[in-house]
């Protein structure tokens, strides 16, 4: 390669958005610890972004079946207005939770990683422009709440469940690094990443990964030696997944079948492990997020076209493939 493309390369990599700083990243056999917590049924929210409207909706669904709550990461985005915040960093301040990238960089100064979202190539300057300009504004919130500003920053990257006879790895962005890409749904499907998929489900000795960080959701199951494992990415709690459709999506882990319609799943082990529309106040949230971002800010930019039409993605997409 020459010295111009490289040259390229380490000024693409060097804006900030686009890194994936080195204390994101931990091995996929630190998952292989004895568990942090059991339980029977499990609801693990990613991405609710700051989303008040979602964000009761899913303490309410845990509720309704006795479960426990996890969130991994991102649960601050949109939530500027001080209200707001404090309100979404209580409630997860009352459960468990990981920090995604989000919760990262507000826990501290500028630590040179922009939103710290290490966007892949795909996605354009503008939008991770854009991302560092929200993650500057929140930061400026985030300064008000010493004491849950502090909380987020000691969070830890990982979690380990026990769901029946199940181990969860409960991550933000895949099985190598809070910022990681390779549970997005594209990374998942290309046979090349197949072994390092493989690999990860091996050192991190987990059946389940559960993730989010890509904002997209997608489920896939993989046959290893020792049995089935599978991947679910829950996407967005706290915005629309599916085009046309307004709902958010977390995922439910359990001993027990769901007692409604889930959107797809799978069975690992003896544990179901499913998809679950999140349905909120739509109207509300929107009202809410214009006060807080109208049109010509960065989040309106960015964000309004999937709060309002969804994104360009199915649910066939997501849902996992026959075998």
């Amino acid at each position: 390669m020459s010295a111009v493309p490289v040259r390229a390369l380490a000024a693409f990599l060097d804006r900030p958005g686009r890194t994936c700083p080195v204390s994101y990243r931990y091995a996929p056999r630190s998952l292989a610890r004895a568990p942090d917590f059991a339980a029977e049924t499990l609801y693990i929210a990613g991405g609710l972004y700051g989303n008040v409207e979602a964000l009761e909706a899913l303490v309410a669904l845990a509720a309704s079946e006795d479960a426990s709550l996890a969130f991994n990461g991102d649960f601050h985005w949109f939530d500027v207005v001080p209200a707001d915040f404090e309100r979404v960093g209580r409630v997860a301040a009352a459960h468990r939770a990981i920090r995604g990238n989000v919760e990262t960089e507000i826990a501290g100064e500028d630590s040179g990683a922009g939103c710290g979202c290490a966007y892949p190539a795909d996605v354009s300057d503008a939008e991770v422009t854009r991302s560092n300009e929200i993650l500057v504004r929140l930061r400026e919130t985030a300064r008000r709440f010493p004491e849950l500003r502090a909380r987020l920053g000691s969070l830890p990257m990982n979690l380990v469940a026990r769901v029946g006879d199940a181990r969860v790895g409960i991550v933000h962005g895949d099985a190598g690094a809070l910022a990681g890409w390779g549970f997005a749904q594209d990374h998942l499907d290309d046979p090349r990443n197949a072994r390092w998929i493989h690999n990860a489900f091996h050192d991190a000795k987990v059946d389940v990964f559960a993730s989010s960080h890509t904002c997209l959701p997608v489920c896939r199951a993989f046959d290893l030696d020792r049995g089935r494992a599978v991947v679910i990415n829950n996407g967005a709690a706290g915005m629309p997944n599916f085009s046309g459709a307004g709902f958010g999506i977390v995922t439910r882990v359990a001993t027990q079948p769901a007692p409604f319609e889930t959107l797809y799943g799978v069975r690992v082990r003896e544990v179901f492990v499913d998809a679950v529309a999140l349905a909120f106040d739509t109207a509300r949230w929107v009202e809410r997020f214009l006060a807080a971002w109208p049109e010509g800010s960065s989040a309106h930019a960015s964000y309004f076209g999937r709060i309002d039409r969804g994104p360009r993605y199915t649910l066939a997409q997501a849902a996992p493939r026959a075998a």
